[in-house]
């Protein structure tokens, strides 16, 4: 199935003929009791792909609705309520354009139905075929269904039946579709300006209580220069690509034999080990690959074929993580001219390989290029150049359709890279400055949002060092504050500015041993009061990001250990999400300053915590918001329904927020989590109250589901 975009042509798009039948007309009361898609494949109508489903409406269905399509009580007794068949419905209909007859109707009960059952409405991208008749013969004396159809020589077969409307709909989408092309109006991009502009009917339709029947992602055009053509390096880890296991031989094996092995197994690569160990540390083992052999072959001959295969191996070996983004590969291979990289999990055992030829149709050079200044970078200036990309790359995947979430791990990751590398130029610093190596091992650590991987373009700051010992004070600890003040001032030239809650390395209270760090988490556990909580929830966010791995996963198994002891310090973490500020007035309009309302403060940050102090309550330790939520729905006598709601009213909060973001940085404003209410339209304000209002109901829950 073809990816949507704006750029797709309406006689070549994939898309669902969409229609539903209700118990009546008003669209403030009425419901649905069936629903019917067929599918279009290329702009050709696909009659093995449809769907059809009774819904049971939950009340009595009036006799003048049964006259019109047929459907009684009795018909929809034994079936599925509306959640069940919209989420049927929309697992069918996987992202596809709907197209229908008066889709505002519909809609509008769909958004109805929603509210009324907890749902997030989330409106599906659209085209009307009467509005696209308007614009097709705008001298049409009768833009009824049957007239519509009669005009172009449509049959019309199955009518008020909910498959059979869709279909006639679908079918006069296929015939407007050329007669809109020889119009000028080609993609689904114009065709949406097209229907904007028609006022005279969107009124009307207004008046009736109907939606607007098509909804445009939001485009800017901003970065217009930065096209990335496949997101697959955006949407997807190395894990994804890669080929697993890796396949291992012994290096006194002669070429020869290693050939025949690559051969058999039809691989342009093969991992060479000492005693042919296949689930070792990366550090162990040298990579064999085609140019390799063709290498030896053009330099020694024959005698090449006899020789330790190991003689003629790469080493050490360039790897990346399994959870590392593709992109975050290719930017490797192109840094260092190679085509293979090793994958290794988090502690660094070989698990598989990646080549050139698994990213051979990928696009994805500008992102590339961002990551491969982040890591060359030998300047804070040059780290800036790398990060000011980023708000590109978002903005382009946000026009592609990304979600935020995934934007914002990408986000979340690049900050962690630029971290990581102000790291190494601080160490060279401290290196150059006469300040030597760092006295022993030592993890520096991200916290909050780029933590749990759910960054966005208004970051800051925050950051922490456990060293493996010292105490504070000591020589250790001095040397640690030097190297974290060049980082700091490293990322605020950067791009990235300090944190005004002081969460940096280079403030003792955020760096010192793996002694010092137990204490400080016990003394924390040990508080009673709100007040002395202040920033000390993100450190529960953290992430490695440069050093040694061991000292921070041993600081972050304790914390969350000693955290699920407490029920009185999971208490006091989730009093930030018990006290959820009201983001409306007693008329129901927003909570705004200066046209803008704070959706961190209304919205998020309430969602952060209350999952947060859940997750450290239970023994949970993913870090990411949505992970918590997901796990935490897995426990017995959980708000399931509730925390569900709040999941979707996250992802809603962060949409909205990185969409102000890119569009406030090309106009030059300041970057913030604050949403001008104007730019959002009726239906997206609508969505926001009803996510705002998810929030609401933390405060109701959480006690419960710290304490049950």
């Amino acid at each position: 199935m073809a990816k949507l975009s704006d750029a797709t042509p309406l006689i070549a798009v994939d898309a669902v003929g969409f229609d539903s039948e209700t118990t009546g007309l008003d669209t403030r009361i009425a419901r649905i009791v069936q629903l019917g898609g067929v599918g279009l494949r290329k702009g050709v109508l696909d009659e093995t792909d449809t769907f059809e489903v009774l819904v049971n409406p939950g009340i009595a269905i009036p006799p003048q609705a049964t006259a019109i399509h047929a459907i009684d009580d009795a018909a929809v007794k034994e079936s599925q309520p509306f959640t069940e068949c919209w989420n049927a419905f929309e697992n069918y209909r996987r992202d596809r354009l709907v197209v229908g007859y008066s889709l505002g109707f519909d809609f509008a009960v769909l958004e109805r139905e929603a509210e009324r059952n907890g749902l997030l409405w989330r409106q599906p991208r659209s085209l009307c075929v009467r509005l696209l008749t308007v614009l097709a013969n705008p001298r049409l004396p009768d833009y009824s269904l049957d007239a519509i159809a009669d005009w172009l020589g449509v049959p019309v077969v199955g009518r008020h039946d909910a498959l059979g409307d869709a279909r006639t709909a679908a079918e006069i989408f296929i015939v407007l579709a050329a007669r809109l092309a020889a119009r000028g109006v080609r993609t689904l991009a114009e065709a949406e300006a097209a229907c904007a502009k028609l006022d005279h009917v969107l009124q009307e339709h207004a008046r009736s209580g109907w939606s607007e029947p098509f909804e445009r992602p939001p485009s800017n055009g901003w970065f217009s220069s930065l096209r990335i053509g496949d997101p697959f390096a955006f949407r997807h880890r190395v894990r994804d690509a890669m080929a697993s296991p890796p396949v291992v031989g012994k290096s006194d094996l002669p070429l020869s034999r290693t050939i025949e092995e690559m051969a058999v197994r039809q691989i342009s690569s093969l991992f060479l080990h000492d005693r042919g160990e296949e689930d070792a540390d990366v550090g162990e083992y040298a990579i064999l690959t085609e140019r390799d052999v063709l290498r030896a072959l053009h330099r020694d001959g024959a005698s090449a074929m006899t020789r330790p295969a190991g003689e003629l191996a790469n080493r050490p070996l360039r790897s990346v993580l399994e959870e590392d983004f593709v992109f975050r590969a290719i930017s490797a291979m192109r840094r260092n001219r190679i085509r293979h990289l090793a994958v290794t999990d988090a502690t660094g055992r070989l698990t598989g390989v990646v080549s050139a030829r698994d990213f051979l149709k990928l696009r994805t050079s500008a992102a590339a290029d961002m990551h491969f200044l982040i890591e060359t970078a030998e300047t804070p200036a040059t780290l800036a150049e790398a990060w000011s990309k980023l708000a590109g790359v978002a903005s382009s995947l946000l026009q592609q359709g990304l979600e935020a979430r995934h934007i914002s791990e990408i986000v979340s990751d690049e900050l962690c890279a630029i971290t990581a590398r102000s790291a190494e130029l601080a160490a060279e610093t401290m290196r150059k400055g006469g300040e030597g190596e760092a006295p022993c091992a030592y993890s520096v650590l991200v916290l909050g949002s780029a933590g749990r991987g759910e960054s966005l373009l208004a970051a800051d700051q925050d950051n922490a060092i456990v060293f493996e010992n010292g105490d504070p004070e000591s020589n250790a600890d001095r040397w640690f504050s030097i190297f974290a003040g060049h980082m700091s001032d490293n990322l605020h030239l950067a791009g990235v500015p300090l944190c005004q809650g002081g969460v940096m390395a280079r403030n003792k209270s955020w760096r010192g041993s793996l002694e010092t760090w137990k204490e400080r988490v016990d003394e924390w556990v040990g508080r009673s009061r709100p007040e002395d909580m202040l920033n000390i929830d993100i450190f529960f966010d953290m992430r490695h990001v440069h050093g040694a791995t061991e000292p921070a996963t041993i600081l972050r198994r304790y914390a969350y250990e000693k955290g699920a002891m407490s029920p009185t310090f999971a208490k006091l973490l989730g009093e930030g999400a018990r006290a959820v500020p009201a983001a409306t007035g007693v008329l129901g309009g927003f909570r705004t300053d200066n046209g803008r309302i704070d959706l961190k403060k209304y919205g998020l940050f309430p969602v952060v915590s209350a999952a947060r102090a859940m997750a450290i309550r239970h023994g949970i330790s993913v870090r990411s918001t949505a992970e918590r939520l997901d796990e935490l729905c897995k426990l017995d006598r959980m708000p399931v329904s509730d925390m569900k709601a709040v999941a979707q009213a996250h992802g809603l909060l962060m949409t909205m927020m990185l969409e102000q973001q890119t569009i406030d940085i090309s106009t030059g404003i300041p970057v913030s989590n604050r949403v001008d209410i104007s730019r959002l339209d009726r239906r997206a304000q609508s969505r926001l109250k009803r996510a705002l209002a998810a929030v609401q109901r933390i405060p109701d829950f959480i006690r419960d589901a710290l304490f049950h």
